[in-house]
This record gives C-alpha cells, structure tokens and sequence, in this order.
C-alpha cells in the first residue's frame, strides 16, 4: 500500500541512537552504529523519532509499503519483556493507564471561578480557517487536546493572550504541518509556542510545528513545553 513513512539517510546519521529510543514500536534499530528502519510494519508514520534526531537524518517519505501491523508489534514487545507491567493493548505507550494524584480543594473552601482565555473559535487544528483576523498579529499557541486537562492553570498560563490551536495527532487522520505552514505563512503571527505532552504520541503535533515553521520561510519566535501527565513542566 502507498502510505507515509520514515525514512533514514544513513550519510547524515552520526549513530547517537536518539531516534531508536524514541521509537516505541521498535522499529528502528542501531545496525553497525548507523540508525535503520528494521521493519515497515513496525513504523506507524506518526514520527516521534524525527524531533529526537540532531542531524535531520530523518524524513517523512511516501512510498509502497506494508501496512502498520499493531499485533507485530505487541509480539515482537511481549517477545522482549522481561517482568513489570504486560504488553500495552495499543501501539502507544501514552495510553497507557495510570492513576494520578490529582488535587483537591481544603474541605470547606469555595472553588474559585477563572474566566477563560480562549479568543477564537473553533480551536481545532482541522476545523481552524486558515485566515482570520484573529491570527494578525497573534502569538499562536498550538497545543495537544490533553495539555489543558492534565495541567490545571492551562487558561492562565498558556492561553492568555493567545490564539490557541489544538490537535491530537494520534486520533487525527493526516498530517497537521501542510494547513499549519499556510497560517504561519499567510498571516502576521508574532510568537509560536508549542505545548506537548510528555508522551511519545505528541511528538507529532511537535513535528508538524516545526515543520511549518521551516516551510513558511519566516523567522519567527518559538518555543515547545512539555508537559507530565500529572501536570509538571518538564522542560
């Protein structure tokens, strides 16, 4: 089948196996301290090695090849276990389930009401114009849908004063770096800031960003947070 995945200049990549650490689906491994998609099955063309690799050695191709086998996956990762939690039930390693210790209010006290900063509507990448009068002169925020609910000041912190764009680019089909390019692009955007979460999932939405930042020939103000799943900022 015709489909997007990566691909790996063997000349750029200086072997520091970033990007085989990066990749929980086992599909890239170290062969004679060069960087090598072992299998077409394993890569799920999401592209959480691109942001790790310093060289650029990694790109997105479109080519024939076989189709994302989740089950090869999930075998080839029980075939490796070696104790601790079973193998998870899908391919990425952020849904897997957990408890957090999320805060709650003294008893008695009054839960305070924030006003929220969301300036624009939709906020879906996907459904998002791309021109609007909204994104002149906007510091543009482009967030992973989880980012809000895992950290609690999101509105506040990250919002305010920003246009915000969302996405998930494990649900979403496509990639988001195309529609992203033609707003940066197009419109007079003053700041970008990416927020992500820790998971290796999101480093789709990173990619994209990125992406579009490159390919909108701009120089423009930008920075990524990431984000635990129990609300820290990790970086």
């Amino acid at each position: 089948m015709l489909r997007k995945i990566i691909q790996i200049e063997e000349e750029k990549c200086n072997g520091c196996g970033l990007c085989a650490k990066a990749c929980h689906e086992g599909a890239i491994g170290m062969v004679n301290g060069k960087a090598r998609l072992l299998r077409d099955d394993y890569c799920d063309g999401l592209g959480d090695c691109l942001p790790t690799c310093p060289t650029g050695a990694i790109t997105f191709v479109r080519r024939e090849a076989a189709a994302y086998d989740e089950a090869a996956v999930q075998a080839n990762k029980a075939q490796k276990e070696l104790g601790g939690q079973p193998p998870l039930p899908c391919g990425c390693p952020g849904s897997q389930s957990r408890a957090l210790g999320g805060g709650e209010a003294p008893a008695g006290a009054a839960p305070a009401t924030a006003a929220s900063a969301l300036r624009q509507w939709p906020v879906q990448i996907k459904l998002a114009p791309v021109n609007a009068p909204y994104f002149d002169g906007a510091n543009l925020l482009i967030a992973a849908d989880c980012a809000a609910y895992a950290y609690g000041n999101f509105h506040q912190d990250f919002m305010r004063g920003k246009v915000a764009l969302i996405g998930c680019p494990k649900l979403d089909e496509g990639d988001y770096s195309e529609k992203l390019t033609v707003i940066l692009r197009e419109n007079n955007i003053k700041s970008l800031t990416v927020v992500r979460m820790e998971v290796p999932c999101c480093g789709g939405i990173e990619h994209a960003a990125v992406t579009a930042l490159q390919n909108s020939g701009k120089f423009i103000p930008w920075q990524v947070v990431t984000l635990s799943v129990d609300g820290r900022v990790l970086d």
